[in-house]
C-alpha cells in the first residue's frame, strides 16, 4: 500500500470516528489513528515521497511566497519574447531583508496548470529569471528560488528559441554571481529544468521533495522498457532528500509534518522560512569573494562527503 493509499485510509477512519461525537471510546479510536499515522507515515519508500512530491494538495511556490513575503511584487517579461507564467519572480522582503524571488509555480486546477504550462518553464521563463538575478546582483540583493518543476519544457518551439542555451546560460550566471544565493526544492527537482535555479550557496530541500536528473517514469522506460517500474527506479535513482544530503548535493532537510507537508501547511511555511534566515544569517557575514570562492567549490565537489565550515576559509584571501 502506497503513501497515498494509507493517506485516504486514514482520512476515512477519521471521517468516521468524527460522526461518533465524543466520548471515552471515541478518543481511543483517536489515539489508535495517531499511532497508525505515526507508525505508517513515517516509513516512506522513495516512490512514497515520489507521490508526495507531486501530491495535488501540496503547497506551491506561490503559497510559501505569499506566507513569507506578503509585500511580494512580482515583475515580468524576458525583455525579448514573453513573460512566462511557469516561473514568477520578483521582489519582497522577509523579516526586514529585501529577496529577489524567483519560483517554478504548478497549478492547483487544471485550468491553472494550463495557464503555467505544469510548471514546465520555455527558455524565456529562464531568461526572465536571469534578467531579475543580474538585476540582484547589480544591487546587492540576495537571491532565494522555489524549485518544483518535472523539467524543462521540451516543445518544438521552446528548442527553437533556445532551451538548452537558456539553461547554461542561467548555470554560467549564477556560478559567477558573488551575492548570497538560497535554493529550496520544495516539490519536484527535475533535471536541468531545476538545476537551472539550484546553482547557489545553500541548497536545500523539504523532506519529501524530490530532485533528480529525470523523472522515475522516464527513468525505467529506458533501462528496463516498461514505465510501470517507476517505484523501482525511484529507490536505484536516490533521489531523495535524504539520499541527497548524504552525497553533499543538498546542505540541509527541512522537515514536514506527518503525512506530508499539505498537512499542516502553516507550520510547513514557517519551518521553510526558519530555515531560510537561518542560512542568510551565517551568508550574510561572508564577502562577496568568500560567497564565490565557497559556492564554486561546493559545485565541484558534489557528490563527496564533506562540508564546508563558515569559521574554516583558510586560502580565502578577503
Amino acid at each position: 500500500m502506497d503513501i497515498l493509499a494509507k493517506e485516504r485510509k486514514v482520512k476515512e477512519l477519521e471521517k468516521q470516528i468524527s460522526a461518533l461525537g465524543e466520548g471515552e471510546v471515541v478518543e481511543k479510536l483517536k489515539k489508535e489513528i495517531a499511532r497508525y499515522k505515526e507508525k505508517e507515515m513515517t516509513r516512506l519508500t522513495a516512490w512514497d515521497r515520489v507521490l508526495l512530491a507531486r501530491h495535488g494538495q501540496r503547497p506551491t511556490a506561490l503559497d510559501f511566497i505569499q506566507y513569507m513575503s506578503p509585500d511580494f511584487i512580482e515583475l515580468h517579461g524576458d525583455r525579448l519574447y514573453r513573460d512566462d507564467p511557469s516561473i514568477i519572480g520578483g521582489i519582497g522582503t522577509i523579516d526586514g531583508v529585501v529577496f529577489t524571488i524567483i519560483a517554478q509555480q504548478k497549478g492547483k486546477t487544471l485550468e491553472e496548470n494550463l495557464e503555467r504550462n505544469f510548471a514546465m518553464p520555455h527558455p524565456e521563463g529562464y531568461r526572465k529569471a536571469l534578467r531579475l538575478m543580474k538585476q540582484a546582483q547589480k544591487f546587492g540583493r540576495p537571491i532565494l528560488t522555489l524549485i518544483d518543476t518535472p523539467g524543462a519544457y521540451p516543445g518544438i518551439g521552446a528548442e527553437e528559441r533556445g532551451q538548452g542555451h537558456a539553461i547554461a546560460q542561467n548555470l554560467l550566471e549564477m556560478s559567477e554571481f558573488n551575492v548570497p544565493i538560497i535554493a529550496v526544492v520544495i516539490g519536484e527537482g527535475g533535471s536541468g529544468g531545476a538545476l537551472a535555479l539550484g546553482v547557489a550557496n545553500k541548497v536545500m530541500m523539504l523532506e519529501n521533495a524530490i530532485y533528480s536528473i529525470l523523472s522515475p517514469e522516464g527513468y525505467a522506460s529506458i533501462i528496463w522498457k516498461d514505465a510501470n517500474m517507476a517505484p523501482k527506479a525511484a529507490e536505484v535513482m536516490k533521489l531523495t532528500a535524504y539520499d541527497l544530503k548524504e552525497f553533499s548535493i543538498i546542505d540541509r532537510i527541512i522537515m514536514e509534518p506527518l503525512g506530508g507537508a499539505h498537512f499542516d501547511k502553516l507550520k510547513t511555511f514557517q519551518d521553510t522560512k526558519n530555515a531560510i534566515m537561518e542560512e542568510f544569517s551565517k551568508l550574510r557575514r561572508l564577502s562577496p569573494t568568500e560567497l564565490h570562492y565557497l559556492k564554486n567549490n561546493k559545485i565541484r565537489n558534489y557528490g563527496f562527503l564533506q562540508r564546508f565550515n563558515y569559521d574554516n576559509l583558510g586560502g580565502i584571501k578577503r
